[in-house]
């Protein structure tokens, strides 16, 4: 139902907008209205004259007619494309047949009694309303003539509705919004940090947060007990495709919970937001893999579920084969693994089954051997070393049919899974095989630690405060690598859209995770003295999570990249093509600054 729109804030002279362009029907004949708005085109017929009038909600038609005011239409023949003016006019019925079903205001139309133009515009660097587009960077370096096209627009809308809507959920459940600092300490683990130079403390630096972590565990152990913020991120790191310099995400804490409380929480949030929004109902709970059954099954820890191709391991089957090449595989200590393609036989190409090869290939795999299901046989170079009986158990734990195809890797179980779980995607990419609906899963049992061969240390998966699983806490000293840790993360279709963990809130373990990541004493106290000075007046059991809004906002509303709902997004090399941003500055204000630039 649609609500009367009053503009009592918006008054030009002594005319005040009644209504928006989108919102006239055939209840509003014979109102006297006053709109404003941006010109999107106009027809001149000689005697008449219409004139589409845009804004942020639609467009209304506008007739000038001599007959009504002759002075309005002799100005109305000079207006041009994106001019801003104001009318007042007569809501009327259009001419039988002269409606217009693809608007709401279709119907109906204002003729002008008064006009005001209220600003010119030069000719526009593309066609505002689409028809011929431009590119991305002409697009976003003009971002705020794009703005004015309808489907940019209801990007932000949307946009501000998933965030009104998050805000309720999590204000209902008794979260509290907590802003926390943007100028902090550098502490580089992980990605780079963008520095701010301090004038007042020359030589010092600040830098921004790639994440409030620190601040919203204080903020546990103050006794806030459920805290969330819709909050600006920035890291310095090299761009990918869908990876902004500074991003926003929803964070949230919780304390005295486990990885079920932060689940259940986050469950509901896009349960809400996919029912408002997408009018989806979103089954919950969610299914859970740990990290290992991931890798196994699927190739990745972000597994797409809206399809099957799971990766079946098949080294016991192939151990005493005559196939040479499997043999030494499996002799040090690497595996056999394959999907099963159903119908792929008939329907994948030998050039095809090429191109998958090559991206086994291109993700560590030596190459790719395959073999097509027959009646009884398989038509491929491994049914030389192969017996019938062999051919059949395979079939048997493949649930393989006549006409599939086995896709196989042989290599060492990372590289095995990793290039399948590629192949996998290729596969349902090109076979239509991804159902059109939405598939969450959590990703669980990460593990906490890996080995950097470059820095010949261990370091965080997650980073250094989030806790171990407490059966594995015994092998921390000797066997590092096999500790899981208490983090998750939330997947969607295929993309991960958040991740968090249970965090550390001993500063005994918290010391201990610290030496074991090669950090000194010393090097923790300047890096998070703060902290683990905190940690020593009762820090709760606590955890949280982040989700990438922008990544997530983009899924909803099925945009191809987080630019296009990012109001002013960077480039992949991090420029502003509007503001021209980053730029040098002044000899003076890096004086001030006490910097010297390095040529």
């Amino acid at each position: 139902m649609l609500s009367e729109k009053k503009y009592s804030i918006d008054i030009i002279g002594d005319w005040k907008r009644t209504h928006d362009c989108g919102y006239l029907r055939n209840q509003h004949i014979g109102e006297e209205v006053v709109l404003m708005g941006w010109i999107d085109g106009t027809r001149d017929l000689g005697n008449l004259i219409f004139v589409d009038l845009r804004d942020r909600e639609g467009i209304t038609q506008l007739v000038f007619d001599p007959a009504i005011n002759p002075e309005v239409h002799r100005k109305a023949r000079e207006l041009r494309h994106e001019w801003v003016i104001a009318i007042k006019g007569v809501v009327s019925p259009r001419e039988k047949g002269q409606e217009n079903p693809d608007l709401p205001t279709g119907d109906v139309e204002v003729k002008v009694k008064e006009l005001k133009v209220l600003n010119r515009s030069d000719v526009p660097p593309f066609q505002v309303d689409g028809a011929v587009d431009a590119s991305e960077t002409l697009r976003l370096k003009y971002r705020y003539l794009e703005f004015r096209r309808k489907k940019v627009f209801e990007n932000f809308r949307k946009r501000h509705l998933i965030s009104s809507i998050i805000r309720r959920y999590l204000d209902g459940l008794g979260f509290v919004e907590v802003e926390t600092p943007f100028l902090t300490r550098s502490t580089p683990e992980g990605a780079r940090d963008y520095l701010v130079p301090s004038r007042v403390n020359r030589g010092k630096f600040y830098a921004l947060p790639q994440s409030p972590q620190l601040f919203k565990q204080l903020l546990m152990i103050g006794g806030f007990d459920r805290y969330y913020q819709i909050v600006r991120c920035f890291r310095d790191e090299d761009l990918r495709a869908d990876r902004q310099p500074e991003f926003t995400q929803v964070d949230l804490e919780m304390s005295f919970t486990n990885e079920n409380g932060v689940m259940d929480v986050v469950e509901g949030i896009m349960k809400r937001v996919f029912s408002e929004i997408k009018g989806v109902d979103i089954p919950t709970p969610f299914p859970r893999l740990t990290y290992k059954e991931a890798m196994e099954l699927y190739g990745t820890d972000r597994p797409d579920l809206r399809f099957d191709l799971e990766i079946t391991d098949l080294t016991d089957l192939m151990r005493d084969t005559d196939f040479r090449v499997f043999r030494d595989v499996i002799e040090k200590g690497g595996v056999i693994k394959a999907i099963n393609v159903q119908e792929g036989g008939s329907k994948l190409s030998r050039k095809a089954i090429d191109e998958l090869s090559d991206i086994a290939i291109s993700n560590g795999a030596k190459g790719m051997l395959w073999a097509k299901v027959k009646e009884g046989e398989w038509q491929s170079t491994l049914a030389r070393f192969l017996d019938m009986e062999r051919i059949s158990i395979i079939n048997k734990k493949m649930s393989s049919a006549p006409g599939d195809l086995i896709l196989f890797v042989a290599d060492n179980d990372s590289v095995a899974s990793i290039s399948l779980g590629a192949v996998r995607i290729e596969v349902a990419r090109r076979l239509n095989l991804i159902k059109d609906t939405d598939s969450f899963v959590w990703i669980t049992h990460f593990p906490l630690l890996e080995y950097d061969k470059e820095e010949e240390r261990f370091v965080s998966v997650h980073h250094p405060f989030t806790s171990p699983l407490e059966e594995d806490i015994p092998l921390l000293w000797e066997n590092p690598e096999q500790v899981r840790s208490r983090a998750y993360d939330i997947v969607l279709n295929g993309v991960e859209i958040g991740g968090g963990s249970i965090r550390i809130h001993d500063p005994v373990l918290q010391k201990e995770i610290f030496k074991i990541l090669n950090i000194s004493e010393q090097e923790a106290q300047k890096k998070f003295g703060f902290f683990m000075e905190a940690l020593r007046y009762g820090a709760p059991p606590h955890g949280g999570l982040a989700l990438g809004f922008d990544r997530l906002v983009a899924m909803i509303l099925g945009a191809d990249s987080i630019r296009e709902v990012i109001s002013f997004p960077k480039t992949q090399r991090a420029t502003c093509p509007l503001s021209d941003a980053p730029s040098e500055v002044d000899e003076e204000q890096l004086n001030e600054l006490g910097i010297t630039l390095k040529k």
